[in-house]
C-alpha cells in the first residue's frame, strides 16, 4: 500500500520510516512531486493536520495522513501549543523557539507540559477522516540537554525519564514519543486495511 505523509520535515519522515510496518510505501511530499507550501491556518491541531491532509488527497487522489504537533506547557495556559513551530515568528526557527520557551519559563516553578500529535488520515473514496491522537508528559528543563531529535527535544524530559528527548537514541524515543504513540495507532488500524 503506498501512502504519501504530508509533510516537508526530514526528521519527521526519518522518524516515521523507521516505524512503519513493511507493506507500506511511505511517499514524501517529495516523492510525489508536490513542492507547494501547504497553509496551516486551523486553531487546533485536528484542523492543521486534516487541512494538510485534505490538500493532498484532492490534488494528487492519493491516500495519505497528516501530522500537526504541539508543546503544551501548563504555566503558559497550554503554550505554545498550535503555534509550536513559529513560536519565535516567521521564518520558523527552532532555537529562536526554545530560547523564548525558556524566557517565557524563567522562574516559574512549575513547568510541566505535554507533547501532543494527532494525525489526520484519509484513504479510499469520501471516507470520512481517522484522526490518531499521541500525548507524552513531562516537564520542562532549564537548560538545553542533548543534541539529537529536534525543535523542542532538548527541553523536554518525558515523565518517569532523567534525559531529555533530545538524549536518547532515535529508537528510544519513538517507543514513547508522542508521535511514536500516534503512528502506533495509525500502524495498527492501516494493518487492517493490508
Amino acid at each position: 500500500m503506498q501512502l504519501c505523509f504530508a509533510t516537508n520535515n526530514a526528521h519527521k519522515l526519518k522518524e516515521l520510516r523507521q516505524m512503519v510496518a513493511p507493506g507500506i510505501e511511505l511517499l514524501s511530499l517529495k516523492d510525489i512531486g508536490c513542492t507547494d507550501e501547504i497553509s496551516e491556518t486551523g486553531s487546533t491541531l485536528e484542523e492543521n493536520a486534516l487541512q494538510k491532509a485534505n490538500y493532498i488527497k484532492n490534488k494528487f487522489g492519493i491516500n495519505c495522513f497528516a501530522d500537526d504537533t504541539g508543546l503544551e506547557v501548563e504555566s503558559l495556559e497550554g503554550a505554545p501549543g498550535v503555534y509550536s513551530a513559529r513560536y519565535a515568528g516567521e521564518p520558523a526557527n527552532s532555537e529562536k523557539n526554545v530560547k523564548l520557551l525558556l524566557q517565557q519559563l524563567d522562574g516559574k516553578k512549575d513547568r510541566t507540559a505535554q507533547f501532543r500529535t494527532v494525525i489526520a488520515l484519509l484513504t479510499g473514496n469520501n471516507e470520512s477522516p481517522h484522526f490518531f491522537e499521541g500525548i507524552v508528559k513531562g516537564e520542562i528543563t532549564e537548560y538545553q540537554n542533548g543534541d539529537g531529535g529536534f525543535g523542542y527535544d532538548p527541553v523536554f524530559i518525558p515523565k518517569g525519564f532523567h534525559r531529555t528527548f533530545a538524549e536518547m537514541s532515535p529508537e528510544e524515543k519513538n517507543r514513547i514519543s508522542h508521535r511514536g504513540l500516534a503512528v502506533e495507532k495509525l500502524i495498527q488500524f492501516l494493518s487492517k486495511l493490508t
